[in-house]
């Protein structure tokens, strides 16, 4: 060939090789900017990693509760730190050796794969990396090359998004194990019973291989295949990850997990409650998990000797921190019969007597009474309630200590009506307690019987400020270190007042008192109130120690009685219970002198001045007007209305009173009848022999009209 032709076939030569580069590099450019064009309009779909299952754990961080996600599948939230290594390891050096090479897609194991399924005329291994198989699980597919290319992309979309470290936490929280179990946090729990930060070889190498096929595999269904395909994993890894022949040895010898394990339900009302409050799916609560399952065992086998269908709530409290260490919302939280779904914690229910220590500490703190101010409980109208003792039994005259250790009814209501019930109540309520009333109603002086609805939280939360330094603080559910404090605590009660209540409360019971013989020594120096509602619905014991407070209430959530069943024999004895799976705080003797006055003052020696009689010098009943009450309205039909008037107590005669002049009646009668001119405002009074007056202002108000 000349030399002409052929310098002229090597220049085309050229040229085509030119232009087939130049083509090459445009159809890459195209296809480089086709993927990231591809990649910001269709951007990998996260909703399932993002999507994980509400975890509540306890302060040790153990778990309490699991909560599933759709579906019912348990799908735990990982983090490379919570996962032993030497699983990490083995899934690399299994599913992915050259993971830390490539960029999605394992080019060398594509082509492998390739060449295999041309020769065998089948499908011999796959090519699938770990990039491509979190891609698969993020967005499930059937099993179809255009699936499988649609893998890649997302594979590589993946790696350019995301450090390689977040895609490993991506396929630890999502791959399958079998049933509703995905993730290896879940898996490790559901088979092992513990965190996946701790895995024997034997365990590492089974959590490996068991999503290749999560139903096929399952240890518990068919051991004998899983078991196979464990020591598969085992026999690969030997030698390259820091393995040994001999512990591979023992691990493929070792027995495969039987069955799986049920999720830990612990303090399960709790964990339903901060769960159904939102925000991030992982809550740490304070809750001491051993003494939790002390409660709950001692909750159940206490409801168990009570009547069908009793359901029982105890409530542990720390008191310097406030926070809660033990929450039991119900005896056994499964049981329907019991209504154990109920979180009886919160519930709100009527308080019975445990409110009377709030009453004598604000009359201790008002200056108006002292605990050794005397007090009569006898039978007494406050206009038309007439409060009862529970025993129908009354005592005289008492100290104001007897009075609240014997939770005498007459003399709280006394304390409480001078006091003011909307005083009481509304300081109560500004302290942080959410206290019930039936509609509009105003609160009366039932509150000091339990006439108000109260749950068992704001009753602990009320007695933790008496045994600490007296302020209100919200109980703490969550260790949320970034949680804003409240801007105001209230002070309830001084020093003075909770010094005296503690002495008063820790008080041995009285000789014939129902709380059982065994706990009426009270060697820890507990400071309790017991308390039971109207009609046996409710029995309630509240306590504290230097420590701790703690809260118990027993009833059925129905509100059915339990008669028979009271504060001091029931709920009581669970408190002292309680109280022995606790830490013994010291005593610490009190520093007021408020207890220690040798003398007090005159006009606190006695709550109501003594009406003694002038002629046997003894006391007499107090002079009070049944009717009118003062500030009521009295109805009249029309022209004059004969009117009768009635006091009870004082010593006759009596002199009856109209306006300041006298009325024409029997001064030895308690009754006087007057002729009321017409509608209007009227004020009656009445004196005794021994110079006692009493009033009541009053209107009359014509109906015919």
């Amino acid at each position: 060939m000349p030399t002409g032709l052929r310098a002229l076939g090597l220049k085309g030569w050229r040229t085509k090789l030119r232009y087939a580069a130049m083509t090459l590099m445009a159809c890459l450019g195209l296809t480089v900017a086709t993927f990231f064009i591809l990649d910001a309009v269709y951007p990998p779909k996260l909703d399932r990693f993002n999507t994980v299952s509400s975890e509540v754990v306890g302060a040790d961080g153990s778990l309490l509760r699991l909560f599933p996600v759709e579906n019912g599948r348990l799908r735990r939230a990982v983090t490379l730190d919570q996962v032993d290594p030497l699983f990490v390891d083995m899934l690399i050096a299994y599913e992915d050796k050259r993971f830390h090479d490539h960029t999605g897609v394992d080019l060398l194991a594509v082509l492998r794969a390739g060449w295999q399924a041309l020769a065998a005329q089948e499908v011999v291994s796959g090519a699938s990396t770990l990039t491509m198989q979190v891609a698969r699980l993020l967005e499930p597919r059937p099993r179809t090359l255009p699936s499988k290319l649609i893998e890649m992309f997302r594979a590589l979309q993946l790696e350019r998004r995301h450090s390689k470290q977040q895609i490993l936490e991506m396929y630890l929280t999502l791959a399958p194990y079998g049933g509703n179990v995905e993730g290896i946090r879940a898996a490790s729990l559901a088979y092992f019973g513990h965190e996946a930060d701790r895995l024997t070889p034997d365990e590492a190498a089974l959590l490996v291989v068991l999503p290749q096929s999560p139903t096929g595999l399952r240890p518990d269904r068919y051991p004998a295949r899983a078991r196979a395909a464990r020591n598969k994993v085992l026999a690969r890894v030997v030698g390259g990850i820091g393995l040994d022949a001999h512990l591979a040895a023992l691990a493929a010898r070792a027995p495969v997990p039987p069955m799986k394990q049920q999720p830990e339900l612990s303090a399960p009302h709790l964990a339903a409650r901060l769960r159904a409050d939102g925000g991030a799916p992982l809550k740490r609560t304070h809750i001491d998990a051993i003494l939790q399952k002390q409660m709950e065992a001692l909750a159940l086998a206490s409801a168990r000797r009570l009547q069908e269908n009793a359901s029982l709530a105890i409530l542990v409290v720390e008191n310097k921190s406030r926070k809660v260490i033990s929450y039991v919302g119900s005896a056994d939280f499964t049981n329907t019969a019991r209504d154990g779904f109920v979180d009886m914690v919160t519930a709100i229910r009527s308080p019975g007597s445990t409110l009377k220590p709030f009453i004598y500490g604000m009359a201790f703190d008002q200056g108006m009474a002292h605990p050794r101010t005397r007090i009569m409980d006898e039978p007494r109208r406050f206009g038309t309630y007439a409060p009862n003792n529970f025993m129908d039994t009354f005592y005289g005259e008492v100290t104001i200590s007897e009075a609240l250790r014997r939770s005498l009814n007459v003399p709280a209501v006394a304390v409480l009506d001078r006091l003011g019930p909307v005083h009481f109540t509304e300081t109560l309520r500004h302290a942080g307690a959410r206290l019930a009333l039936p509609g509009e109603e105003k609160p009366g002086l039932a509150v000091a019987l339990g006439g108000v609805g109260m749950s068992l939280e704001d009753l602990v939360m009320l007695y933790a400020a008496l045994a600490d330094d007296g302020q209100v603080r919200p109980l703490k559910l969550l260790d949320a270190p970034n949680q804003t404090a409240p801007a105001t605590n209230t002070t309830l009660l001084g020093a003075d007042a909770r010094a005296a209540l503690r002495h008063i409360l820790t008080g041995i019971g009285a000789p014939g008192d129902r709380l059982p013989r065994k706990y009426q020594q009270n060697p820890r120096h507990i400071a309790f109130k017991t308390g039971t509602s109207y009609g046996f619905r409710d029995a309630w014991a509240v306590g504290y120690d230097g420590g701790y407070t703690v809260g118990v209430w027993i009833g059925r959530p129905d509100g059915t009685p339990m008669p028979g069943h009271f504060g001091s024999n029931t709920a009581a004895p669970v408190l002292f219970d309680a109280f022995g799976y606790l830490p013994q705080a010291p005593v610490t003797a009190p520093s007021s002198g408020f207890l220690t006055a040798q003398a007090l003052p005159p006009g606190l020696k006695y709550f109501d001045r003594p009406q003694l009689s002038v002629l046997t010098g003894k006391r007499v009943a107090p002079l009070t007007l049944a009717f009118p009450l003062a500030d009521s309205v009295v109805a009249l039909t029309g022209g004059t209305t004969p009117i009768t008037f009635a006091a009870q107590g004082g010593e006759l005669p009596l002199q009856w009173f109209m306006d300041g002049k006298p009325l024409p009646s029997s001064r030895w009668s308690r009754n006087a009848t007057l002729m009321l001119e017409g509608p209007g405002f009227y004020r009656v009074s009445v004196t005794d022999r021994n110079g006692h007056q009493v009033s009541a202002r009053f209107s009359a108000q014509d109906t015919l009209r």
